[in-house]
């Protein structure tokens, strides 16, 4: 699924066991490199977390 700059997604799941985004947590798309499945974000709470979406996280459209 393409992601364009302005998207708005919603977290599903996140590898990153660190982080304090959890699911249902929304963002907006800053830019989405195809070649390496990231997906850049600047999400509502302020968490820049990129996702990496070949590394097991997943997002929906919000």
């Amino acid at each position: 699924m393409p992601y364009q700059p302005g998207d708005r997604i919603a977290l599903v799941r996140t590898a990153d066991r660190y982080t304090e985004l959890a699911p249902g947590d929304e963002g907006t798309v800053k830019r989405y490199s195809a070649t390496l499945r990231q997906l850049d974000v600047d999400w509502d709470s302020g968490s820049t977390l990129s996702m990496l979406l070949s590394e097991g996280d997943k997002v929906r459209p919000a």
